[in-house]
């Protein structure tokens, strides 16, 4: 089992605990989840506080379980008060970039860590990029990159489709927040790792093309 650090601990219980009273009161669910409407009528804590909030218990489960593991690298590289900036700051990213996108969908909603642990996780992956990672239905684990670089193809592909119930803007937008912040933190690894850093930053632009071309 792995060392907890105590702000991976303190991140931990603070989505437990409102995810907890979330399952409980849809009153509270629906106050503070993400929402176009609400956040442009100037409910702009919602950004943050969606971010702490689940569907159910395998949805909270998954975001743990992924920061459980990536979050000592983070902080090993660099310390517990920048792992909480790069949470933080890739959460609002996260918020942000789907606000952008959906900006003239009024009923369009979302609630989840995701883009706060997925700017972790691309945080992890600029630190160590020879990190081995294993998915499902692939037999042999693949450099951490390669995984990273096509994960953000598909949340592209599933912003493209709106493919699946899945937030692919805030993951998108949180791993892009995790990127720019570990860069900021560390800009020596264009220096050390420049191909990992051009690699991850190829979905980026894409996706930012395609915007520009009204093709997403």
């Amino acid at each position: 089992m792995l060392n907890l650090h105590i702000a991976t601990i303190v991140i931990m219980a603070a989505n437990v605990l409102v995810s907890i009273r979330g399952f409980n009161s849809m009153a509270f669910f629906d106050r503070y989840k993400f929402s176009i409407s609400a956040i442009q009528a100037g409910q702009k804590e919602r950004m943050v506080s969606s971010g702490f909030l689940h569907v159910d218990v395998s949805h909270l489960f998954l975001n743990m379980f992924t920061l459980y593991f990536f979050a000592p690298v983070v902080i090993s590289w660099l310390g517990s008060g920048k792992f909480l900036i790069i949470y933080f700051v890739s959460l609002v990213a996260g918020s942000l970039l789907a606000l952008f996108f959906h900006k003239n969908e009024p009923f369009y909603s979302a609630v989840g860590a995701s883009g706060a642990v997925m700017g972790v996780l691309y945080a992890a992956i600029l630190l160590n990029p020879d990190m081995q990672l294993g998915i499902m239905f692939i037999p042999i684990p693949l450099p951490a990159y390669v995984l990273g670089i096509a994960y953000l193809l598909y949340s592209i592909y599933g912003m493209k489709s709106r493919h699946g119930n899945i937030g692919h803007t805030a993951h998108f937008g949180g791993a892009v927040g995790g990127y720019a912040t570990t860069l900021l933190f560390r800009p020596e690894l264009f220096v050390t790792d420049t191909l990992i850093v051009v690699l991850l930053a190829i979905p980026i632009v894409i996706l930012f093309v395609l915007e520009k071309l009204g093709k997403i």
